[in-house]
């Protein structure tokens, strides 16, 4: 006799078989917005394909996978032999081959490369987001290696390869190479001028063995790395190559793989250098100087991954609730419910619509962008990965328990979702970044009242939170105690000027009421409520 107490009712269907880049409206806009016209049908159709890619159930299956078996540390091989090796389950190797195929590394010589790269960022990180931190270190290798043109005529051409190669062997064999970076000791953290590595000159010019203990190094899997060590001139970047020249393999030794909260997919490591051959980028003494367009690139990654987070877990709750009934409907159509969710949708759309003008602005490369930029990222990474963790964990709410399973995928996002706001400098380096470019580049100062000031006269609420900014930053005598305040009203009133200028009108209206006009409570869900608020929620809409 079959069995019927086990019936299957009132369960949303799987969000799969979808185009993820095609059902995001809000990324949709900005890449028409900023791409040049003559790129748009190409741009397009390459997101589009990999929004299909990132919407298939099999590849959804490989970043699942993948965070599941967690990478291994191989020290020594059976006879005892240093290895250091670090093993991957076969569907990270699928998602970074997939990840690296699709262009992620390759953003520098190509026409809109930095706006069509951070949508596909934006994707990728939904479908896994532990593999875009290779794929983001390499990216960001490229503006440090600029630093020497020989270095970058050498390897920028592999660092920019849609080919991907995970064997170890010498970069010059292969057609293309991932690099992670090795920055931070025990002692210092994200004060890296107190690194103590040490780097003795060798006899060939521009070569150094370097000698000292890594307390995080991103992907250590990488053909190469970027490294801060202390040379007689001071504190210097070298690029560490992870096998040498002749085939034999660097002294890079692992000591352990970091055991993290989330990212659980991707390695992270400390490493030792014991007569570690490297190679001098930039003079010596002028490390700091020489990272710093590698660290602005990785922080726009981290801006743009909490985007992706933001993305995928409104989309889940969207799709969750469009296909749940309770209490006599749909939850979607329900007053509260729908509050919720346009509020999410908000700070999801506002994440992309920041993220994606600061990638226009890299692509713009012009003098006034570059300022914009010096003053925008720090802002943008400071307030756009806070809002991350708050908005996942009010996602996952609105699964109810569903949402508290690991087979749901909100767990995983709930993990991952403090990362970028820790990585590459967390909230206080970022604050005091800031304020660092307010106080010594005025330049930066005047692109970023010029960008806000497009949308001057479009809405009292923005128009008033421009005056209190400049009320804020009027006087900076004793300001290091509200540097955080400076750099969430920074990102607040950017965010606002660029919805009120390119987003539809609920939208907007929604945002500055409550983000900049004071209507709005302490948590997700306190909309003022109106009947844009269904509008809101439409547009978020996974299908």
């Amino acid at each position: 006799m079959a069995r019927t107490t086990h019936t299957v009712t009132n369960q949303p269907p799987p969000l799969t078989g979808h185009d993820t880049f095609a059902t995001d409206r809000a990324l949709v806009a900005a890449v028409d917005r900023y791409t040049v016209p003559g790129a748009l049908d190409e741009v397009r159709g390459e997101l589009s394909a990999l929004g299909r890619t990132c919407g298939s159930a099999q590849v959804q299956e490989w970043g699942v996978a993948a965070n599941e078996h967690p990478p291994r540390l191989r020290t020594h091989d059976r006879y005892g032999r240093r290895i250091d090796e670090v093993e991957f389950h076969p569907s990270w190797h699928r998602v970074l081959g997939k990840g690296v195929g699709a262009g992620l590394t390759a953003a520098w010589e190509r026409p809109a490369g930095h706006v069509r790269r951070a949508a596909a960022f934006v994707l990728w990180t939904q479908v896994e987001a532990g593999n875009c931190c290779p794929l983001s270190m390499t990216h960001a290798a490229v503006p440090a290696l600029r630093a020497d043109p020989s270095l970058a005529a050498e390897w920028e051409p592999r660092l920019t390869s849609t080919v991907y190669d995970r064997e170890l062997r010498p970069a010059r064999h292969k057609a293309g190479v991932l690099f992670g970076m090795a920055m931070t000791e025990k002692q210092g953290g994200s004060d890296v001028r107190a690194n103590a590595t040490t780097a003795l000159p060798l006899a060939e010019d521009g070569t150094y063995a370097l000698t000292g203990h890594k307390w995080f190094c991103s992907a250590p899997m990488s053909d190469g790395f970027l490294v801060l060590a202390r040379a007689p001139g001071g504190l210097t970047c070298f690029l560490v190559p992870r096998v040498l020249e002749d085939g034999e393999r660097n002294v890079f030794l692992l000591q352990r793989l970091k055991d993290k909260l989330g990212n659980r997919s991707n390695a992270s490591a400390e490493v030792e250098f014991d007569g570690t051959w490297a190679r001098r980028v930039g003079e010596e003494g002028r490390g700091v100087h020489v990272i710093l367009g590698m660290v602005a690139a990785t922080r726009l990654d981290c801006v743009l991954g909490s985007a992706g987070l933001m993305r995928q877990a409104v989309a889940q709750a969207i799709h969750h609730c469009g296909h749940r009934e309770a209490f006599g409907g749909p939850l979607i159509g329900k007053p509260l419910m729908r509050n919720v969710l346009a509020d999410l949708a908000l700070e999801s759309e506002a994440a992309t619509a920041l993220g994606m003008r600061l990638a226009a602005a890299y692509d713009d490369g012009g003098e006034q962008e570059r300022a914009f930029l010096r003053l925008a990222v720090p802002a943008a990474k400071y307030w756009v990965t806070k809002r991350c963790a708050p908005l996942v964990v009010e996602a996952a709410e609105c699964l109810g328990g569903n949402g508290y399973v690991e087979e749901s995928g909100l767990p995983r996002l709930v993990r991952e979702s403090p990362l970028n706001s820790v990585w590459e400098g967390a909230g206080n380096v970022q604050a005091l970044d800031v304020l660092r470019a307010l106080r010594s580049e005025p330049q930066a100062l005047n692109a970023f009242l010029l960008e806000v000031g497009r949308a001057r006269g479009a809405d009292h609420r923005l128009d008033a939170a421009i005056k209190d900014l400049l009320t804020e930053l009027a006087d900076l005598d004793g300001v290091e105690g509200r540097a955080r305040r400076v750099a969430e009203r920074l990102a607040l009133v950017l965010q606002g000027a660029l919805l009120v200028r390119h987003a539809p009108p609920e939208v907007s209206d929604a945002f500055c009421g409550s983000r900049l006009g004071g209507d709005w409570g302490g948590t997700f869900g306190t909309l003022p409520y109106g009947g844009g608020l269904a509008a809101v929620v439409e547009r978020a809409r996974p299908e």
